[in-house]
C-alpha cells in the first residue's frame, strides 16, 4: 500500500531510503517536490530532477497550466493518466482483425498476408509486394495464424508493451512498434522465398524485447530475466519449422537500435535524435524494400 505524502520510508541496512511505491528497492533519488524517495521505475523527469508520478498528477504547482512545463517521462514524452493506453489499442486490433479472419476465411488472410511475389489460386491473380502491394510490409501485424499464435503474441504484447509506453511515452513507443513490425518485414520479404506468405505480430514485438532490453541496462536493472526470455524466443525462433525468423531478427535489430536511440538521445536535441533514428530505421527497410523488388520484378 502507498505511504501518505510526506511519510518516509524505514531506511534499509545500507542507509538508503525504499521506494515508497516499491518497499525494498533502495534509491537515492527523492521527488523534487514532495521529496519521497523514488527508484528509476517512479521517475518521471521534470525541468529540474525527478518527481514521482503523484505529483506528476497533480499538476505543475507552479501557476502556470499544467502543459506549460508538464514532466517527461523518460524518453522525453508526455506523461499520460493511462500508461497503457496505445497497448491496450493495439491488443483490441489484432483481436478484432482476428475476429474477422475467423468469420470471413482464408480469403481475407491472403488478401493482406505477407508474400513476396507468387500466383494466389483463390485470388487468381499474381499477388505480393513485387506486384506493387506494398501494404503487405504493414497489414500482416495484425493478422494471426492461430488461437495459440495471437494469444503468445497478445501476452507478449501486454507483457513488455505496457512498461515501455510508460518509459517512452505514446508517439515514440507508436514509432517504435511499426517501424519494428516493418523492419520485420522488410527482412522477411528480402530473405524469404517470395511464395511463402508469413503473418503475425511477432517482428514488432521482438522490436519490444530489443528496446526493454536496452531500457533495462540504462535504468540497470538485472538484465538476466529479459536476457533469459529473450533467448527462449530466440530458441524456439530457429528450433521450430513455419516460424519467419527473419521478422523475429529484423524486429529484434531494430528495435534495439530505436530503443538505444530514445533512452540515450541527449536532452538539448532529444527529439531530432529520437525521430531521425527511427527515420535511418524505416530508410533502411524503403531501401530493402526496393532492392529485394528489383530482384523480383
Amino acid at each position: 500500500m502507498d505511504q501518505a505524502p510526506g511519510s518516509r520510508p524505514d531506511d534499509t541496512d545500507s542507509g538508503l531510503p525504499s521506494c515508497y511505491r516499491h518497499p525494498g528497492r533502495e534509491t537515492g533519488v527523492r521527488c523534487t517536490r514532495c521529496e519521497r524517495p523514488i527508484c528509476p521505475e517512479c521517475m518521471v523527469s521534470a525541468s529540474v530532477g525527478f518527481q514521482c508520478p503523484e505529483c506528476v498528477r497533480a499538476g505543475t504547482g507552479t501557476g502556470q497550466p499544467p502543459a506549460a512545463s508538464r514532466p517527461r517521462t523518460l524518453a522525453g514524452g508526455t506523461v499520460a493518466d493511462d500508461p497503457r493506453l496505445v497497448t491496450k489499442i493495439l491488443i483490441g486490433l489484432c483481436l478484432a482483425v482476428y475476429l474477422v479472419q475467423l468469420a470471413v476465411g482464408d480469403d481475407f488472410t491472403v488478401r493482406f498476408e505477407l508474400l513476396g511475389r507468387a500466383y494466389v489460386p483463390a485470388l487468381g491473380d499474381v499477388e505480393g509486394i513485387a506486384e506493387g502491394q506494398w501494404y503487405r510490409l504493414l497489414t500482416p501485424m495484425f493478422l494471426h495464424g492461430g488461437v495459440v499464435h495471437i494469444l503468445f503474441n497478445m501476452l507478449s504484447l501486454w507483457w513488455l508493451g505496457g512498461p515501455l509506453e510508460q518509459a517512452l511515452g505514446r508517439a515514440r513507443y507508436l514509432a517504435l512498434y511499426f517501424v519494428s513490425g516493418l523492419a520485420g518485414s522488410a527482412l522477411t520479404y528480402l530473405l524469404a522465398e517470395p511464395n511463402q506468405p508469413s503473418l503475425g505480430a511477432s517482428g514488432a514485438i521482438f522490436g519490444l524485447f530489443g528496446a526493454t532490453a536496452v531500457l533495462m541496462r540504462r535504468m540497470r536493472y538485472d538484465m538476466r530475466p529479459i536476457v533469459t526470455l529473450l533467448v527462449i524466443n530466440l530458441i524456439f525462433t530457429f528450433g521450430w519449422s513455419n516460424i519467419a525468423w527473419q521478422a523475429h531478427i529484423g524486429g529484434l535489430v531494430a528495435g534495439v537500435l530505436i530503443g538505444y536511440g530514445m533512452v540515450h538521445a541527449p536532452r538539448g536535441h532529444r527529439a531530432l535524435v529520437q525521430y531521425g533514428t527511427c527515420a535511418l530505421v524505416l530508410a533502411a527497410v524503403v531501401v530493402v524494400t526496393l532492392l529485394r523488388t528489383t530482384q523480383l520484378s
